[in-house]
């Protein structure tokens, strides 16, 4: 699996990032001790949590398996604070205390990344960045970004942090069905030097065609708390995405999966596209597109067919 750099920074992720939305609550260990085995196996290197993950549980578990499946060294380790009882809490306070409390679910001394999983209007950027600042001189932190967070205020967060520490990165959702950020971020982070990490490259499941006739009883739209996540792509516009991927995958005797990781993976900016599994065998099907380029004609049919409509005043 090909390594790249996040943005202008020293800090080097795998293209493909491992996600642990569910692990600890839909993941068990077994599962999840697989998955990392599988994902390091493959040349992989980027692990994405979050102290909100399963109220802790899914650090705790990633922490639980460093000390027993895998080394510590191995992993560039990712994770988000910021949240609180499901609303933004970005203020020096939140933002140390869950560092603090990641670190200690995680049994390490420092993350690679730390970022801010979403904006926070009630708290000054001027204090959110302070607090990422202190973070990284504390070493806690290696480096510090920023998760869904508009243009601007990646802007301005980058320009408050300055040459040292920098914003080394944004984590934002981007696919096939889902290419917004394309309209401000990604040239926002083209011209500060951010690198872009995307989560949910398969549009949180349904570009690997397996709601095309039906909702898997097994599947995150049939799930209790994550029906939410994925409903709002269980529609006309996404079925014909879908169908074009998967036209696409049929040409090229690939799975519709792989087509619509390779299709992000590659986008300018972009250094790790992250994804999550249920399982080992389910993330091997996912990494089969480590090796997957997509033809040129074939790329520029689904820029095409997914376009976002860009107009004034990105563009004049």
């Amino acid at each position: 699996m090909q390594q790249r750099r996040v943005g202008r920074t020293g800090l080097q992720v795998s293209s493909i990032g491992l996600g642990t939305m569910t692990w600890g609550r839909d993941t068990d260990e077994h599962d999840a001790g697989e998955q990392l085995e599988t994902f390091l196996d493959a040349g992989g290197s980027l692990v994405d949590t979050a102290a909100r993950y399963g109220d802790g549980a899914a650090e705790a578990l990633l922490g639980h398996l460093m000390g027993t499946v895998v080394d510590r060294r191995d992993l560039v380790l990712a994770s988000k604070a910021g949240v609180r009882d499901g609303a933004p809490d970005a203020s020096r306070r939140r933002l140390l205390d869950d560092l603090d409390g990641t670190l200690d679910r995680l049994g390490t001394d420092h993350l690679d990344l730390f970022l801010v999983e979403r904006p926070d209007p009630a708290t000054p950027v001027q204090e959110t960045v302070a607090a990422l600042s202190e973070a990284v001189r504390s070493g806690r932190t290696r480096y510090v970004g920023l998760a869904n967070h508009p243009a601007w205020t990646t802007a301005q967060a980058a320009t408050l942090l300055g040459a040292a520490p920098g914003l080394a990165a944004v984590e934002m959702e981007y696919s096939l069905l889902q290419r917004g950020v394309e309209r401000e971020v990604i040239p926002a982070a083209a011209a500060l030097g951010v690198g872009v990490l995307a989560w949910s490259p398969l549009g949180r499941g349904v570009l690997t065609g397996k709601y095309r006739s039906t909702i898997p009883a097994s599947s995150r739209a049939a799930s209790p708390h994550l029906r939410g996540f994925v409903e709002p792509y269980l529609n006309d516009r996404a079925h014909g995405v879908v169908e074009a991927v998967t036209t696409a995958a049929n040409g090229l005797e690939r799975a519709p999966v792989e087509v619509a990781l390779a299709w992000v993976r590659d986008r300018p900016g972009v250094a790790s596209a992250i994804v999550g599994a249920r399982n080992a065998g389910q993330l091997h099907g996912v990494l089969t597109a480590t090796d997957l380029e997509l033809p040129r004609p074939i790329r520029d049919v689904l820029d095409e067919v997914t376009a976002p409509a860009i107009g004034y005043p990105e563009q004049i």
